[in-house]
């Protein structure tokens, strides 16, 4: 294993670790006497006592979820409706950006290295709290997506933390992101601090998107520089931890060159949410023509090979679960295409349950999902 890859995959084990802080701290239990006089150090009455292991208290569900940005949240009447949804289908959990593609917190975070970022400048959902309400009143599961390295905000602010170019300024994508180096530990203190506020604020899971390196830009011309992992954060507060992976991820024997390999992350988090969108596959993947229009062959032949080889594991440790993100929209962008509806995004959901995976979740951008494809309640 590189030390590249090595590395990814510690700040991946990190986020599957990453409640400690918190947890870790003394707590102080009272202890009835006889004696009524009040001592002058009241600690006396106390005993010592760690804080409580919470990981047989993880909320573990059967998700079959949707997507809210932050904008589709903060609109009253679009958000009201996305409930009624869930509540009239099998729908029973929403995935709801936290920290977004631009490094923006989509609620005001308290956190001061957020407020220094500049990521609080754009905040949509003003009420977190009434929010979170409303999920917990119609027993609708909560997923906080947390957008790790690829961060605008945060790299070009603390520029120390930002992958380098070989000339020794700020690199960036094609589209002008800076993205945080995966190798510098700091980077990772960022991201799990937002992530432990989002645990705080009653979400029920977080799940960390882009845990990878670049993909586009100029990637010849990056200097990681040589910073290694440091003291992991361990600890356990009841939360899952999910990541998001690419959909190749399932049958790539390598982790792609950029960090993501199926077994390795499959050690490290609760649940692997691979991107199995067909539109998104070649050409002849899987010996599909046309995969966009083949989306139960595309995704039933991801799924079953992830699913063997994570039930091929035989190391006795946790493993995740699957929970695919399925395509709940039209691949416009083809030269051939078709358009996505019930019986497509159907056909998605059959092609999980047949691989022998019993959760997913519909990704629509703008967050317009296909009703007709769900089973009502």
């Amino acid at each position: 294993m590189t030390a590249r890859k090595r590395i990814l995959l510690l700040s991946i084990i990190m986020f599957c670790t990453v409640f400690a802080a918190a947890g870790t701290k003394d707590i102080w239990v009272p202890v009835y006497s006889a004696n009524t006089a009040v001592a002058e150090d009241s600690r006396e009455y106390y005993i010592d006592q760690s804080s409580p292991d919470w990981t047989m208290m993880k909320n573990r569900v059967k998700v079959k979820g949707i997507y809210m940005t932050g904008n589709t949240v903060a609109y009253q009447e679009r958000f009201n409706k996305l409930i009624e949804l869930v509540k009239t289908t099998e729908i029973n959990a929403v995935v709801i950006d936290v920290k977004d593609d631009d490094g923006l917190m989509t609620y005001a975070s308290e956190l001061p290295e957020v407020e220094f970022t500049g990521a609080n400048k754009k905040v949509r959902i003003k009420d977190i709290n009434a929010v979170m309400k409303v999920l917990k009143d119609n027993n609708i599961y909560a997923i906080a997506r947390v957008v790790t390295f690829k961060d605008r905000k945060a790299g070009d602010k603390y520029a120390n933390l930002s992958i380098k170019n070989t000339s020794g300024g700020i690199w960036r994508d094609r589209h002008g992101m800076s993205w945080l180096n995966p190798y510098n530990k700091e980077s990772w203190d960022y991201i799990v601090d937002i992530a432990e506020e989002a645990a705080i604020k009653g979400f029920d899971e977080v799940q960390f998107d882009y845990v990878r390196f670049p993909t586009d830009g100029n990637t010849k011309i990056i200097d990681y520089g040589t910073s290694a992992a440091g003291k992991d954060r361990l600890g356990k507060k009841g939360v899952v931890v999910s990541a998001d992976v690419f959909g190749l991820v399932t049958t790539a024997t390598d982790d792609m060159r950029i960090g993501q390999h199926l077994e390795s992350i499959a050690k490290s988090v609760d649940v692997m949410c691979p991107m199995v969108y067909p539109s998104h596959y070649g050409k002849g993947s899987y010996g599909v023509a046309e995969p966009d229009f083949e989306p139960y062959k595309i995704v039933n032949r991801s799924m079953s090979v992830a699913k063997g080889r994570i039930d091929s594991i035989k190391d006795g440790g946790s493993k995740a679960v699957l929970r695919p993100w399925l395509q709940d929209f039209t691949a416009s962008y083809l030269p051939r295409y078709q358009r996505y509806g019930p019986a497509e995004v159907r056909a998605q959901i059959k092609a999980t349950y047949d691989a022998g995976v019993e959760e997913w979740l519909l990704w629509n951008a703008g967050n317009r999902f296909t009703a007709g494809a769900l089973n009502r309640q």
